[in-house]
């Protein structure tokens, strides 16, 4: 059993890197394709851009019903596919309602995809092996999204489109290699989280069940207020305030989004090692102090004159700052997630948490831009490092809340087995 687990295990992460490999290709350049490219304009390129994130918000609070009625695997199929129609119809997209629509299909099949994937993994792995395993999904991610990025720009060409025709097929192709990988996977019929396989009656008032639990209700909080101080201002508020404040060349930003990445890179499992056996709520409350530091910084290089090169240096520091933060939650917040669902609303529990995500991507850039745009610079960088602190006061708080099967699960298990090997040997009669 455990072998075939860790075969499933494996090809679920080959095939969602190949897929982010094949996103790297597309993702930076999505914007300057439908507005200058196609000649579509910056107003259709904000719309296809609001479309990705409106069409994940209307679907995913369906995807979590589906995926413990049906099982992951057939959803997450699914969305591939979706996501494949959608980016090559969005490459080969000229009029307006094409884009659109392709848009649509290309946000929706990522959103299914996500909580889909997630699933897989809580099925494909146990309560103490699931924080490796999400790390590494995570890691490969962004070695995937990295390197797509790179050899993406090596291939386009704005005065030929294309060249974005391709990038676009490429993207396509990496979603269908995703969903032949994980058709073949064979999950487990008796996974390591108890009756996790959906039965034909599902339990009943599963939003109303979630809804109830004060401890997953205290997780969407905070990672609602994660999101929105991290990847929430990636690319709009922070970028808006490195350019326009802090006055480094647009690309410079893109070395200091690299570091971003290369950080995670380097410190995913170097973390993992420091943290896997701690208290999930204290590294999530770690994470808060990272961030507040790395906002501070940013607070800094917009001060900071006369000296471009130290204001470059605080501002590529924030984006590796919260590179080693984002390393320190992918082995917290999704398998904590897993461990607070019951074993019959998995799928509901990753859904929920995955809108709370999206919500936060919805709120935070549009915040963000505002708030820099109209020059209100220093209330910015002020409500950014109090969402930091909140972020480790939130995280304690849920700290208390939690037992230690959910909060450190290598300590719950270690206890019971220490307990049995201390158990006197009956003498013989």
């Amino acid at each position: 059993m455990t072998t075939a687990m860790g075969a499933a295990l494996r090809r679920i992460q080959l095939g969602n890197a190949l897929s982010a490999f094949g996103n790297g290709f597309t993702v930076p350049y999505l914007y300057v394709y439908v507005a200058n490219v196609r000649h579509l304009g910056a107003s259709t390129a904000g719309v296809v851009l609001a479309m990705l994130a409106i069409s994940a918000l209307v679907v995913l609070p369906l995807t979590g019903r589906a995926i413990d009625r049906r099982g992951p695997l057939p959803v997450a199929v699914v969305g591939t596919v979706a996501a494949a129609v959608g980016s090559l119809g969005i490459g080969l997209s000229e009029t307006e309602p094409m884009v659109v629509a392709s848009a649509v299909a290309l946000g929706a099949g990522i959103a299914v995809i996500q909580p889909a994937l997630a699933t897989m993994i809580v099925w494909c792995s146990t309560t103490v092996t699931r924080s490796r395993a999400f790390a590494t999904q995570f890691f490969l991610n962004n070695l995937g999204l990295g390197i797509g990025g790179l050899v993406g720009g090596q291939l386009v060409d704005e005065a030929h489109a294309s060249s974005f025709v391709r990038l676009f097929a490429i993207e396509a192709v990496m979603f269908l290699v995703l969903g032949a990988a994980i058709a073949t996977v064979r999950l487990p019929r008796a996974p390591k989280v108890e009756d996790a396989v959906p039965t034909e009656e599902r339990a009943r008032g599963a939003w109303r069940a979630l809804f109830g639990d004060r401890r997953m209700m205290w997780l969407c909080l905070l990672g609602f207020v994660m999101f929105f101080a991290c990847y929430g201002q990636f690319e709009s508020g922070l970028a808006a305030y490195a350019t326009e404040v802090t006055r480094i060349e647009p690309a410079t930003l893109g070395i200091a989004l690299a570091a971003n990445t290369a950080a995670i890179v380097a410190a995913q499992f170097v973390v993992l090692k420091l943290v896997e056996r701690r208290r999930r709520s204290r590294v999530m409350a770690l994470v808060g102090m990272v961030w507040t530091v790395a906002w501070i910084a940013a607070g800094l290089s917009g001060l900071v004159h006369g000296s471009q090169m130290v204001a470059t240096v605080l501002l590529v520091s924030t984006y590796a700052l919260f590179g080693i933060g984002e390393s320190l939650l992918s082995p917290t917040v999704a398998p904590l997630v897993a461990d607070l669902a019951p074993a019959s609303l998995i799928g509901q529990y990753n859904s929920a948490f995955a809108l709370v995500k999206q919500l936060a991507l919805a709120v935070g850039p549009a915040v963000g831009a505002l708030m820099v745009g109209h020059g209100m610079y220093a209330a910015y960088i002020a409500m950014l490092v109090a969402c930091a602190v909140g972020i480790t006061v939130l995280a304690l708080r849920l700290g208390r809340m939690l037992g230690p099967a959910q909060d450190q699960p290598h300590r719950a298990v270690a206890v019971p087995a220490q307990r049995v090997e201390a158990e006197p040997i009956p003498a013989a009669v």
